[in-house]
């Protein structure tokens, strides 16, 4: 059992572990993420995150939060998320990685 799954089993969240099917420059770009030493924007952000969850859990698997919900960010996730609905974990992950390798420019 790898730190990442025993982390996930521990918090019993549903977070989308880096796995075995996760390829090797998709992981070091998710690490490269962690050492960024200035905040990407809100939209770069977005993007990461829409991107991350697909490559690592495909089309979006959860409902969109109401619209009673005062959640602006989680909606503005789940829409991204969702916007890449139909792009296959392999286009996902080299987006995420060209998407890194630019904010690296920026943010390191």
């Amino acid at each position: 059992m790898t730190r990442v799954q025993l982390i996930c089993i521990i918090t019993n969240s549903a977070c989308a572990q880096l796995n075995m099917s996760n390829s090797p420059e998709f992981v070091a770009a998710a690490e490269a993420v962690k050492t960024f030493t200035s905040r990407p924007t809100d939209e770069e952000l977005l993007d990461l995150y829409g991107y991350y969850k697909q490559a690592t859990i495909g089309d979006v698997n959860t409902d969109r939060p109401g619209m009673m919900s005062m959640d602006f960010k989680g909606k503005a996730k789940w829409d991204n998320w969702n916007s890449r609905k139909g792009l296959s974990k392999e286009a996902a992950e080299q987006a995420y990685i060209q998407l890194v390798d630019t904010l690296k420019e920026k943010h390191l």
